[in-house]
């Protein structure tokens, strides 16, 4: 592939990006209120979105299958995220940093793969990430859209609180020190 077929490609992935971050701005549209309900026995019949990632089996970048609810009753970053994604490969770096930074305090960091398992298996080994990368193809768009990301919009990314309820969304490249603030004001 010639440089400039790559640039070409490049500049439509950025613009899809953009223009889902756009559309979800503009659209304004509050999360699902089951979003801000209590996880566990107090949860609908039909479970929250935290539930319903709970409940999630998902393969690591290596295949090996993986139950999301190891993370249950642990303050928790959701990224949603796709290696054609620019912004969403940006933001990794500072994701790894804050994964790092925050581990001794138990928050954890998760990334949900909205790709092919080869391809994120490839730029995970490429890129060597250090938080968990789970492979969730296309139905990672359905669950981030139970998140409320009604424009299916990357990066999409999500703060659970240890007690289960969603305590913030964020659409399209995270603000760190935003994000860094939530995390500070769940502490307190």
């Amino acid at each position: 592939m010639n440089k400039q077929t790559l640039f070409t490609f490049a500049g439509i992935a950025v613009l899809a990006g953009a223009l889902g971050a756009y559309v979800g701005v503009r659209n304004k549209q509050a999360p699902p209120v089951a979003a801000a309900m209590p996880a566990g026995p107090a949860a609908s019949a039909a479970g929250t979105p935290v539930e319903t990632l709970f409940a999630e089996t998902m393969n690591d970048p290596a295949g090996k299958a993986q139950a999301l609810a190891q993370w249950k009753g642990k303050p928790l970053v959701v990224n949603f995220w796709a290696p054609w994604c620019p912004p969403c490969v940006e933001e990794m770096p500072e994701l790894a940093d804050l994964a790092r930074e925050h581990s001794a305090k138990n928050i954890n960091v998760i990334g949900i793969g909205i790709d092919s398992p080869t391809n994120i298996a490839e730029f995970a080994t490429k890129f060597k990430i250090t938080y968990p990368i789970y492979v969730a193809g296309i139905s990672g768009t359905d669950l981030s859209r139970k998140f409320g990301n009604s424009a299916g919009g990357l990066p999409y990314t999500v703060l659970i609180g240890a007690d289960g309820l969603v305590k913030k969304t964020y659409l399209g490249r995270i603000k760190f020190d935003e994000l860094k603030a939530d995390l500070a004001a769940l502490k307190s």
